[in-house]
C-alpha cells in the first residue's frame, strides 16, 4: 500500500482529505502536539477513515531514524514555520541534511512535496532541492492532489496571499546518501 507522510498536519485538514481522495493509500500524520493528534483522531473516526495512522513525532527525529528507509511515496511538508529571526535559525527545515533525510525515507521515484507562505523560506528550500544530488523537478507530482489545502494554506488565501509549492522526485534507483 503506498504510504504518504503529513509532516506536521496540525489540525488535519490536509491529512483526512487526502485520506478520504485515496482510500487505497496509508496517510501518516505526524505532529508534535499531542491535543492536535487526539482531534485529528477523532475527526478521522467521525468520516470513517480507516487509511489514516498519527504519529506524535517531531520532524527531525521522525526523518531521521523513526520512519524506514525507502517506505514513503509521497511527504508533504505544507505551511511550517519558518523561524525568521536569525536566533532560531537552528530550527528551520530548509537545510541540506534534513533534504537528505528525506530522500532516504522515499521510495524510489517517490516525491517531497513542499508548500509556505513565507516566499525566502520557500526560495531557500527550493535552492536546497535543486542543488540536492538525490532531487529532480517533478512538476507533475501534485496534479493528483489538485485542490487538497491545509487551514494555514486557506487561511492565507483568503488574506490574498499566494501559496507556493513545489515537488521533487527522487531518482528512479533510490537516494543512497
Amino acid at each position: 500500500m503506498p504510504t504518504e507522510l503529513d509532516m506536521g498536519c496540525g489540525k488535519g485538514r490536509f491529512a483526512l482529505d487526502l485520506a478520504e481522495r485515496f482510500p487505497d493509500r496509508l496517510i501518516l500524520g505526524a505532529d508534535v502536539m499531542l491535543g492536535r493528534l487526539r482531534k485529528v483522531a477523532k475527526k478521522a473516526d467521525r468520516r470513517g477513515l480507516e487509511n489514516v495512522e498519527l504519529l506524535r513525532a517531531n520532524n527531525l527525529e521522525l526523518v531521521g531514524y523513526q520512519i524506514p528507509d525507502r517506505s514513503i511515496s509521497r511527504a508533504h511538508l505544507l505551511c511550517p514555520d519558518p523561524w525568521p529571526k536569525d536566533k532560531h535559525r537552528n530550527k528551520r527545515l530548509a537545510t541540506t541534511d534534513f533534504f537528505s533525510r528525506i530522500a532516504r525515507i522515499l521510495t524510489p521515484g517517490g516525491v517531497f512535496h513542499f508548500a509556505t507562505d513565507h516566499v525566502p523560506y520557500f526560495e531557500a528550500m527550493q535552492r536546497i532541492a535543486e542543488m540536492h544530488p538525490a532531487f529532480e523537478r517533478a512538476d507533475d507530482g501534485l496534479d493528483d492532489i489538485a485542490g487538497i489545502k491545509t487551514d494555514f494554506e486557506l487561511q492565507w488565501e483568503a488574506q490574498g496571499k499566494r501559496v507556493p509549492h513545489a515537488a521533487y522526485r527522487t531518482a528512479a534507483g533510490g537516494a543512497r546518501l
